[in-house]
C-alpha cells in the first residue's frame, strides 16, 4: 500500500446529539458554530473539506461549505466515513468529529506529520497515553482503510470504527496538548469546555 499524498478534511456532523440534547454541531465554542469552527481549521490543512450531514442538514448548511450527505448504508459514524469514501475512494481523510472543542491546528498538523510513508499503517490517530486506544473521529484514514472497512462490517464484525482500528495497523500518535481529544457529549461537558477555553 502506498500512501496518498491528497488528504481530504471531513467534519462529522450528522449525528443525532442524543446526550447532548442539541446538535452538537451547532454548538458555539468560538464564536462560530463548531462544525464551521473544524471545517476552517481542516481546510488550512487539507487540500479540500467537506462537511458530513444528514439530507434533512442540507437546507440549513450555507453554499460555502463543501458538503457530503450520508447514503445511510451504514449505522454510526462509518455512515459518514464511508459516504466520503465512495464520493471520493482516492482520498485519504482527516476526520474530526464535532464533539472535539479544544481541537486545534497544531494539533492537527502534528497528526499529519505523524503519517509513516515506511510502516504504511492504515490509519494514523490520535491517542491518549494513560488508555493508548485509537480515536478513530480524529484520524488520518488511508484509502485502503475505508475500502477494508466495507469488508469488515460486511462479515458481520458490528460497526464500530475503532474496534476496526484496534486490530489493524495504525500509527499512534501521542497529541503534545491531550486536552485536544476531550469529548464533549453532554451540557456538563459543554460547561467544562467553555470554563477550559477561557482560561487558555
Amino acid at each position: 500500500m502506498i500512501l496518498n499524498d491528497k488528504i481530504y478534511g471531513l467534519v462529522l456532523s450528522g449525528g443525532k446529539s442524543t446526550r447532548m440534547g442539541q446538535d452538537k454541531g451547532l454548538l458555539s465554542y468560538h464564536g462560530k458554530p463548531q462544525r464551521e469552527h473544524l471545517y476552517e481549521m481542516l481546510s488550512s490543512v487539507c487540500e479540500k473539506t467537506f462537511m458530513s450531514i444528514r439530507k434533512e442538514q442540507a437546507a440549513e448548511i450555507s453554499t460555502d461549505f463543501n458538503v457530503i450527505i450520508d447514503k445511510d448504508e451504514y449505522k454510526g459514524p462509518y455512515n459518514g466515513l464511508l459516504s466520503a469514501h465512495k464520493t471520493h475512494p482516492e482520498a485519504a481523510w482527516l476526520v474530526l468529529a464535532c464533539d472535539l472543542p479544544l481541537m486545534d491546528v497544531s494539533s492537527l498538523k502534528e497528526l499529519i506529520a505523524s503519517r509513516n510513508l515506511n510502516k504504511n499503517p492504515l490509519s494514523t490517530a490520535f491517542a491518549l497515553k494513560e488508555s493508548p486506544l485509537p480515536e478513530p473521529l480524529c484520524a488520518i484514514w488511508e484509502p485502503e482503510a475505508l475500502k477494508e472497512s466495507v469488508t469488515y462490517l460486511e462479515a458481520g464484525n458490528g460497526s464500530c470504527p475503532r474496534k476496526y482500528l484496534i486490530n489493524s495497523e495504525v500509527e499512534l500518535v501521542f497529541p503534545s496538548n491531550e486536552h485536544v481529544l476531550l469529548n464533549a457529549n453532554s451540557v456538563e461537558d459543554y460547561k467544562d469546555a467553555l470554563e477550559k477555553i477561557a482560561v487558555s
